[in-house]
């Protein structure tokens, strides 16, 4: 498939759309893409819309940037990060929400993943369970650079990244009130191995994107405490959305000289 005139299958993007963008912003929701796209540009316009893909396009400081939802989990990460880096995208900034597990992390505080726990099954298509869903150096130290530069508190830690989110993030509310006997018990393990927060997207994409040679990032916005309980803090959404803008524009208004 040419990237010149082919429009991808899932994304339904082609390269004219999204020009010589080469960073990608990846929210979850397709829902959410207008918002923190306009937040990001206040002329930011809509491109394309297939499937759970929602893509739009901005500017930051004249950087192009295309900001596109992958859906929920590894394997529509997987195919979003496949089709954009296709069309010439190299770097790749995962955005969303979180649970936290370790008591030092409040509602509305920002999570900056360093590596990721591979609990998916979608990277090991890419690479033997062995090798380390590691996110880039360089765009991870923007990220922060941003968020220290703005006082936005925030934490740089290990990310578990789970194809479910109730038995793989142990969460006996579910349907059956089962959860695998590989699973019990396991938040408090992570919680001692100084993981700090759940997710579902972040290990599939470092994985991918070590493998493919490109970079890849992920911050994501405290909005459950889970050293307290299983109820989303719909407050501290607004508080952390705004804020993962800021860091994210202010990461790419003074990236260094990437790769």
């Amino acid at each position: 498939m040419s990237v010149d005139d082919k429009r991808q299958y899932h994304t339904g993007l082609e390269r004219s759309q999204i020009g010589n963008a080469e960073f990608a912003i990846l929210p979850g929701d397709p829902g959410r893409v207008p918002e923190l796209a306009k937040a990001l540009d206040k002329n930011a316009r809509a491109i394309h819309m297939h499937r759970e893909y929602n893509s739009w396009m901005v500017i930051v400081d004249s950087v192009p940037v295309l900001v596109c939802s992958t859906g929920i989990g590894g394997p529509s990460t997987a195919i979003a990060v496949e089709e954009l880096a296709q069309l010439g995208v190299k770097n790749f900034i995962r955005v969303g929400t979180t649970g936290s597990i370790q008591k030092d992390i409040e509602f509305g505080d920002i999570v900056i993943s360093l590596a990721a726990v591979r609990l998916d099954g979608a990277s090991t298509h890419y690479a033997p369970i062995e090798y380390p869903a590691v996110a880039s150096l360089w765009l991870t130290n923007a990220l922060v650079n941003a968020a220290e530069k703005l006082k936005i508190p925030f934490h740089v830690g290990i990310t578990a990244s789970s194809d479910t989110f109730w038995p793989g993030q142990e969460r006996y509310d579910n349907y059956s009130g089962y959860v695998l006997r590989r699973f019990q018990g396991s938040v408090e393990e992570w919680r001692k191995l100084n993981v700090t927060n759940f997710e579902m997207e972040a290990a599939t994409l470092f994985t991918m994107c070590s493998a493919f040679g490109l970079s890849a990032a992920c911050l994501c916005g405290v909005i459950a405490k889970r050293t307290e309980s299983e109820e989303v803090n719909l407050e501290a959404y607004a508080v952390a959305f705004s804020r993962l803008a800021k860091i994210i524009r202010g990461a790419i208004i003074n990236h260094p000289d990437y790769p």
